[in-house]
């Protein structure tokens, strides 16, 4: 189990990224979703000891995050949005030096570990190949295989399936499934379908705070019967705007596709199903119709 409790991070140019955040992340897939800007990649640091929140609690299995960072460090795995690699070093190579610094110093222990990884990731067949020439589906798979050294309890992926194709964004989920009930894995992203298809629990951040959290079908459930739809031409589309509760909008055959959030059907509107789209867009829009 991970605990965050009222944790608080503001940097130096005065931007408040995360807000008084409490939350429990129990074993298993857990999708935490927000749009660009929303604290995500904050957090995600933040668990991961790489910078210090200036208020609240961080604790895994007795683990205080804050003050024991080295300790939380030998049970995480991370893979970051954005990493870098040695230019000309092969993913063999790389992988068993960074097998090193995790600590994995017996010769023949971190060979079966790398060649596992590898294989796991499938990945063996291009160890001898340069990780810079890599597609982004292989780097992002390299990427699981540097996370997963060291079989860690705590595993943090912050957007991995961003800029992949579907068929690399299908590989992917079939790894990170495959990791099983026994980690605590966190998935960080703006991508619904990522959660909607893995994940037994989630929670929405925005502007640093958590807006919403639950079981996906449970939190979709709660919506059912307050979404309604309306398909329109661009010129009618700025009345609706004006009008109504928008939560998301998009073009379909050259018209636009409005869902809109009430307790009862507008005229001229039509029911349609909730999905976790439409409690995520919801979940955003009441937010920033209560900041503003």
């Amino acid at each position: 189990m991970l605990s965050i409790s009222s944790v608080s991070k503001t940097y130096d140019n005065g931007v408040k990224a995360l807000n008084n955040v409490t939350i429990d992340i129990p074993k298993g897939m857990f999708g935490l979703l927000g749009p660009n800007g929303a604290g995500k990649s904050s957090l995600m640091r933040t668990i991961s000891t790489l910078q210090q929140p200036d208020t609240g609690t961080i604790t895994f299995d007795g683990i205080d995050v804050v003050s024991q960072p080295m300790e939380l460090r030998q049970r995480l795995g991370y893979l970051p949005q954005d990493f870098g690699v040695y230019p000309r070093v092969s993913a063999y190579d790389l992988l068993d030096h960074l097998a090193i610094l995790k600590g994995l110093k017996n010769n023949a222990e971190r060979k079966e570990a790398v060649e596992g990884l590898l294989a796991h990731t499938n990945l063996y067949q291009h160890r001898k190949k340069a990780v810079s020439g890599f597609s982004g589906g292989m780097r992002q798979r390299f990427g699981i295989a540097q996370a997963l050294l060291g079989d860690p309890d705590l595993l943090i992926v912050d957007e991995p399936t961003a800029g992949l194709d579907p068929e690399e964004r299908n590989r992917f989920h079939n790894l990170l499934v495959k990791l099983g009930e026994e980690k605590v894995i966190i998935l960080s992203t703006h991508i619904v379908d990522d959660v909607s298809e893995l994940c037994p629990n989630m929670a929405v951040l925005g502007a640093g705070q958590i807006l919403l959290e639950g079981n996906p079908i449970d939190v979709t459930n709660e919506l059912q019967g307050r979404i309604w739809r309306k398909t329109v031409s661009e010129t009618e589309a700025g009345d609706l705007e004006a009008n109504f509760s928008v939560i998301s909008k998009r073009l379909f055959a050259g018209r636009t596709v409005f869902h809109i959030l009430a307790d009862e059907a507008p005229e001229g509107f039509e029911a349609t199903p909730a999905t976790l789209e439409d409690v995520y867009f919801s979940t955003l829009y009441t937010q920033r119709k209560n900041a503003a």
